[in-house]
C-alpha cells in the first residue's frame, strides 16, 4: 500500500503550492461544514469536525473561510448546502478498482461528472458492491518524520490500538481499524507528536502492481474524477515501485 500511499501524499503537498489549491481549499472547507451539520460545531464533542478543522489549518486554509464553514454547518450563518454522500464503483486502467466518493448537493451533477471522467480516461462504472468489497475502512494518521523513526511513532500508537506504520518517505502513515482513530490521533499529541492529517479512509485488500505506463493512465483518471468538485475522495488498489513514480516525477 505505501506505493499507492506515497504518491498520494506527495500529489496532495504538491495541490497545495499550485493550481490545484483552490480547489483542495473547496473540498477541506465542504468536509468542515459537513462535519458541523452532522455531529455539532463544537470541536472537543466533534472529533470528525475537530480532524475536519485540523487538516484544513495545517493545508494553510483561512481561518476566516474555517469559522464561516463552521457558521454554515451550524446553522448560524444562512447559505449551507445539504450535501449527500454518494459511493460510486468502478474499473480503471490495468483493471484497477475505483471507488468514488461524492459529497454534493446535485446527484445528477455528480453522476454525469463520475461517469464523463471515467469514460474518457480508460475506466468503466461498475454495479454497487462489485468494487466496493475490495477495500475495508480504516484509520489513518499521517505523521511528518521530522527526525523521529518508526520505532518513536510505533511505541507512541501501538497501546492505542494502531494495526501497522509505514514509511512513505519524508512521512509515517499509521494505520488502524477506523473504531480506533480518535484514540490513535490522541496518543500522538499526549506523546507530543505532530501530525499532518487523520482521516477515515479507505484501503484496499488486494493491490495491483502498475508499470509506468499503466501508472501513467491510472493518475490521469484520477486527476480528471478529483477535477470534479462533487469528487471528495478518490481510492484505488494499485500499487506503484518508487521506481516508477521516480520515472514518472522525471
Amino acid at each position: 500500500m505505501s506505493g499507492h500511499s506515497k504518491w498520494a501524499t506527495t500529489k496532495h503537498k504538491k495541490a497545495v503550492v499550485d493550481a490545484k489549491r483552490s480547489k483542495l481549499f473547496a473540498k477541506l472547507i465542504k468536509n468542515i461544514e459537513v462535519a458541523a451539520r452532522t455531529g455539532g460545531n463544537d470541536l472537543d464533542a466533534n472529533p470528525t469536525l475537530y480532524d475536519a478543522v485540523y487538516k484544513a489549518k495545517k493545508n494553510s486554509v483561512p481561518n476566516d473561510n474555517i469559522d464561516r464553514a463552521l457558521k454554515r454547518g451550524s446553522g448560524a450563518e444562512a447559505g449551507g448546502a445539504d450535501y449527500l454522500t454518494i459511493m460510486y464503483e468502478g474499473y480503471g486502467p490495468s483493471g484497477v478498482a475505483v471507488l468514488i466518493e461524492c459529497l454534493t448537493d446535485n446527484r445528477n451533477r455528480a453522476a454525469s461528472d463520475v461517469r464523463v471522467a471515467m469514460t474518457r480516461n480508460g475506466g468503466s462504472m461498475a454495479d454497487p458492491g462489485s468494487v466496493s468489497y475490495l477495500f475495508t475502512r480504516k484509520g489513518v494518521v499521517i505523521v511528518p518524520k521530522g527526525g523521529r523513526t518508526e520505532d518513536d511513532v510505533l511505541d507512541a500508537v501501538l497501546d492505542a490500538g494502531a494495526e501497522e506504520v509505514n514509511d512513505l518517505g519524508e512521512s509515517f502513515e499509521v494505520v488502524c481499524a477506523a473504531s480506533d482513530l480518535v484514540t490513535v490521533r490522541t496518543a500522538l499529541q499526549d506523546a507530543g507528536i505532530d501530525y499532518e492529517s487523520a482521516d477515515s479512509s479507505f484501503l484496499p485488500s488486494v493491490q495491483v502492481d502498475l508499470d509506468e505506463e499503466g501508472a501513467r493512465k491510472v493518475f490521469k483518471l484520477i486527476d480528471a474524477l478529483e477535477d470534479s468538485d462533487d469528487v471528495q475522495n478518490v481510492y484505488a488498489n494499485f500499487d506503484v515501485s518508487d521506481e516508477v513514480l521516480e520515472a514518472l516525477d522525471a
